[in-house]
């Protein structure tokens, strides 16, 4: 968790004290106040001490139980403050998964170069149909989702479009083990590999394999894009964090640059991919 995104929640935490100890009609320990709410204790000293982070409906609760209603309108604009930097998933695919591509969709609307890293899964960017519906389908049961799937799928392929313009440049970085990654059917992969391929040698993408066999010199996780020099975007299970400050995309360009050193391209970049394909089960020779 970002030192940002923390000291805020912790920042929030404290104002939601304040707010209970300073009540007009008598401060409240955290007991009573639960109470009042129905919630256990331990959620009231958590969300004051920074350890859990509200939601706009506990927020509210709150503002309503310590006689306060005219505070929810602030506490809610501290939490839309820092929940811009990490982006819960349960929140985000509350409507399913179309509204975070058309989300992402903005952006890289915004965005001239992109360096990307993905080590378990081929970037959205270069997905074929079919590889992205799986990839889709599986999150949605994980998070319990919407599934929007073809809606999402959709939105997924106009971004692609981005890469088709004049002055634009995709420079990614795939790990070996996203080409073997079965999170799909083999006769999708086999396609999906297909696609990977014909992207070697297109004027607006950079496309570098590091194989298992490589040396690398930091280790090959955390996938990751930025966006120009302006925005990070990572995720991990729970949610998405969206990073602009100065400090995180330099250490995040760097890590690009240092996995770079492991990657191979133009032929030897077949090479693996080709290798890939073969080990699928069921692989027959393409003709």
């Amino acid at each position: 968790m970002s030192t940002d995104y923390q000291q805020a929640r912790e920042a929030l935490g404290l104002r939601l004290r304040e707010l209970r100890t300073d009540r007009p009609q008598g401060k409240l320990t955290g007991p009573q106040l639960a109470g009042l709410l129905g919630w256990p204790h331990s959620k009231i000293y958590k969300l004051e001490g920074g350890r859990q982070t509200a939601t706009r409906e506990d927020l509210r609760a709150l503002a309503e139980a310590l006689g306060r209603p005219d505070a929810f309108d602030e506490l809610s604009a501290r939490l839309a403050g820092f929940e811009s930097h990490i982006r819960s998933w349960r929140r985000q695919l509350a409507t399913g998964h179309r509204p975070v591509q058309d989300r992402w969709n903005v952006e890289v609307g915004r965005t001239t170069v992109i360096h990307a890293w993905e080590e378990a899964v081929v970037p959205g960017m270069l997905q074929t149909a079919d590889y992205a519906r799986h990839v889709f389908r599986h999150y949605a049961a994980l998070h319990g989702s919407a599934d929007d799937t073809e809606d999402a799928v959709r939105a997924r392929a106009h971004r692609q479009d981005w890469l088709t313009a004049r002055g634009h440049r995709f420079r990614v970085l795939i790990w070996e083990a996203a080409l073997r990654s079965l999170i799909c059917p083999p006769s999708v992969l086999a396609i999906q590999l297909d696609r990977l391929a014909g992207m070697i040698g297109v004027d607006t993408v950079e496309l570098g394999i590091i194989p298992f066999s490589a040396p690398v010199r930091t280790a090959p996780a955390n996938g990751f894009w930025l966006l120009d020099s302006r925005l990070v975007i990572t995720e991990d299970w729970h949610a998405e964090l969206w990073l602009d400050d100065a400090d995180s995309v330099s250490l995040y360009a760097k890590v690009w640059n240092t996995l770079r050193t492991s990657a191979v391209y133009g032929a030897d970049a077949h090479h693996v991919i080709n290798a890939a394909r073969r080990s699928l089960p069921g692989h027959q020779t393409r003709s």
